[in-house]
């Protein structure tokens, strides 16, 4: 699914326990209380590379909340103790052009032959949205190169998933794909976060990954 350039750890279905570590704190941060945020975070300290941390906290924004994404940071620096960057250059507003064209190039990766469909379908509920989701979603956050797309989209399916978001659970199962994560790589998320939902949740978000798998396979698009 991934490469680095040490030498290959173990994995499930592609993924290492830094990448199973990461989606469970992606599910955590969007849905759960502080104290389960907690305990995760003092589980991934010593496992996860702090700057996939701190992407993966960051877009949590975008799928939890802005509160969410605060008390996440905020206990992240306390179980970490590491202080934050004294600056950050994906951030300043002179950027808004180039969050505008990689917004919708990245969001066409993730979308595939569903991005104008999308785009058609975000506007028609306003345009305000579709702008935003453009720029400041895909663009300015989703297109940070600190950390791959594909593992972005994973978190994203964890994230959508514990927060019982089905309709963007649906899309980013598929963007998991479009962004080049394996077939197995999904599974094993789900796998990983299943008890951090229920019975029925995670039930119904297998049916729904089986669909989406079939789709994928009759195209030939799974690996």
């Amino acid at each position: 699914m991934m490469s680095h350039a040490a030498p290959r750890p173990a994995t499930v279905h592609g993924l290492t326990a830094e990448d199973l570590a990461l989606v469970r704190l992606a599910a955590a941060l969007a849905a759960k209380d502080e104290t389960v945020v907690r305990e995760h975070l003092e589980r991934v300290v010593h496992v996860v590379r702090p700057v996939w941390v701190e992407e993966v906290i960051l877009q949590t924004y975008l799928f939890g909340g802005f509160p969410r994404a605060l008390n996440g940071m905020r206990e992240w620096r306390r179980v970490s103790g590491r202080r934050a960057p004294s600056a950050d250059g994906e951030v300043g507003f002179e950027r808004a052009s180039q969050w505008q064209a990689r917004g919708e190039e990245t969001c066409a990766t993730v979308y595939g032959p569903f991005y104008e469909r999308l785009r058609h379908n975000v506007q028609a509920l306003h345009p305000a949205l579709d702008a935003w989701m453009i720029v400041e979603g895909y663009g300015k956050v989703l297109s940070r190169p600190a950390l791959d797309l594909a593992r972005r989209e994973l978190c994203i399916v964890a994230a959508c998933a514990a927060a019982g978001q089905d309709r963007q659970l649906h899309s980013h199962l598929h963007g998991a794909l479009h962004a080049g994560a394996s077939a197995g790589a999904v599974t094993a998320t789900l796998d990983a976060i299943a008890d951090l939902l229920t019975a029925d949740e995670s039930l119904r978000y297998r049916h729904l990954w089986s669909k989406v798998r079939s789709t994928h396979r009759a195209t030939g698009d799974v690996h």
